[in-house]
C-alpha cells in the first residue's frame, strides 16, 4: 500500500510518499480501505517532535473508509461497512488495521470525508463541554482557537445546548464566517487582549467555561478569563510553548482546571463514548451539525496539507484522500 511516511521528526518536508507493507489483521480487528483522513493538530505536533513507533513511521489518529476484511473474533463488523476509526498512529495510509471497537459505523447521509473528522474533533469537543466542562444552558463559554476543527465543533455544540459562545481566532474574516455556526462574540487575539475582551463581553464576570486547545501563554490568559466557580479545560498544546502555568489565579475565584485526553476515554469509558459518537454521526448525517472541511489534498501531498495547517489559514479541518 501507499502511505505518507517519515524517518525523522521535522517540518512538513520530512514526508515521503512510499510503498509500505499492508498492516496485519488481528483476530479482534478490522482492516479498512481508507477513503478520507482528517489531519489533526496532534498529527502535526507528532510529526514535528513525537515518538516514532517505527521507521518509516506513519502518523495520524483519524480516518474513515470501507471495511476490507475482519478478524476471526469480530461479529459486529463486515466487509463493505462504512466506518470511521481512531488509532494511536497510522492514518496517513491507504489501508489501516484497528481494533473493531475503535470503529464507528457511518450512517447513510453522512459523507465519508465528514465522518473522518468526527471521533477526534467532535468527540473531544463534546467531552470538553459536557462530560468534563459540565456546561449548562445560559452559561457563557469561551472557545480558544474557535476556527479549528475542535473549535468549530465546540461552537456548534455549545450553541445548541443554549450557551452564549465567545470564540477567538487570528483573523477577522474567519471570525465573521464563524457566526454562521453559532458564535455570538468573536475576538481577534492578534489585535486585542482576549482577556479584556472576555471581561467586557461578560460585564466583568468572565466565562463560566473556557475550552483551551492552545496552551502556553494562551492558557495563562484563559485562567485569567474564567468566572467565579468557572471551569477551564486544557486539551492540547498546539502553541508548542512551555506547559508551566501559574494556576494561582484560579483560587481567587474558586475555579478549576481539568486536562482532557479524549483518546483515553474511548478505551476507559467506551460504554459512554460509543453512543455519544454514534449520536454525533447521526446528527451530522441529518444536517443538524455541520462538519467544516476547508481543503482536501491527495495523500501524496501530505507535506502540503501539514504546511497549510501550520499556516493557520484553515477554517475547520484539512482532509487527505488516498
Amino acid at each position: 500500500m501507499k502511505a505518507a511516511v517519515y524517518y525523522e521528526n521535522g517540518g512538513p518536508e520530512v514526508f515521503k510518499y512510499e510503498e509500505v507493507p499492508d498492516p496485519p489483521l488481528s483476530p479482534h480487528g478490522v482492516r479498512i480501505d481508507v477513503k478520507a483522513i482528517a489531519v489533526e493538530g496532534g498529527d502535526v505536533l507528532n510529526r514535528a517532535g513525537g515518538a516514532l513507533a517505527s521507521r518509516p513511521h506513519v502518523v495520524g489518529y483519524n480516518c474513515a473508509g470501507i471495511v476490507r476484511d475482519v478478524g476471526s473474533e469480530v461479529t459486529d463488523r463486515k466487509p463493505g461497512d462504512r466506518v470511521t476509526a481512531l488509532m494511536p498512529n497510522g492514518s496517513h495510509a491507504a489501508i489501516v488495521s484497528v481494533p473493531a471497537s475503535a470503529t464507528w459505523l457511518v450512517p447513510d447521509g453522512c459523507a465519508i470525508e465528514h465522518a473522518a473528522c468526527v471521533p477526534v474533533s467532535w468527540g473531544t469537543a463534546h467531552d470538553c463541554l459536557f462530560e468534563f466542562g459540565r456546561l449548562q444552558a445560559g452559561e457563557t463559554v469561551l472557545v480558544q482557537a474557535g476556527t479549528s476543527g475542535v473549535g468549530i465543533a465546540c461552537v456548534q455544540l455549545a450553541k445548541r445546548a443554549g450557551a452564549r459562545v465567545l470564540a477567538t481566532s487570528s483573523s477577522d474574516e474567519k471570525l465573521e464566517r464563524l457566526k454562521a455556526y453559532g458564535m455570538d462574540v468573536g475576538i481577534n487575539y492578534r489585535t486585542t487582549s482576549f482577556v479584556e475582551a472576555v471581561r467586557a463581553a461578560t460585564n466583568g464576570a468572565g466565562a463560566a467555561l473556557v475550552v483551551d486547545s492552545v496552551g502556553g501563554r494562551t492558557l495563562a490568559g484563559s485562567i485569567q478569563s474564567v468566572a467565579y466557580r468557572g471551569r477551564v479545560i486544557t486539551v492540547g498544546n498546539v502553541s508548542r510553548e512551555g506547559k508551566r502555568i501559574d494556576i494561582g489565579p484560579l483560587s481567587g475565584v474558586n475555579a478549576s482546571i481539568t486536562g482532557v485526553f479524549f483518546g483515553l476515554e474511548t478505551v476507559r469509558s467506551a460504554a459512554r463514548v460509543t453512543p455519544m459518537l454514534n449520536g454525533l454521526l447521526r446528527d451530522i448525517a441529518a444536517g443538524e451539525l455541520r462538519v467544516v472541511v476547508d481543503r482536501t489534498f491527495p495523500l501524496s501531498q501530505a507535506a502540503d496539507a501539514h504546511a497549510y495547517i501550520e499556516s493557520r489559514a484553515a477554517l475547520g479541518r484539512v482532509v487527505l484522500v488516498p
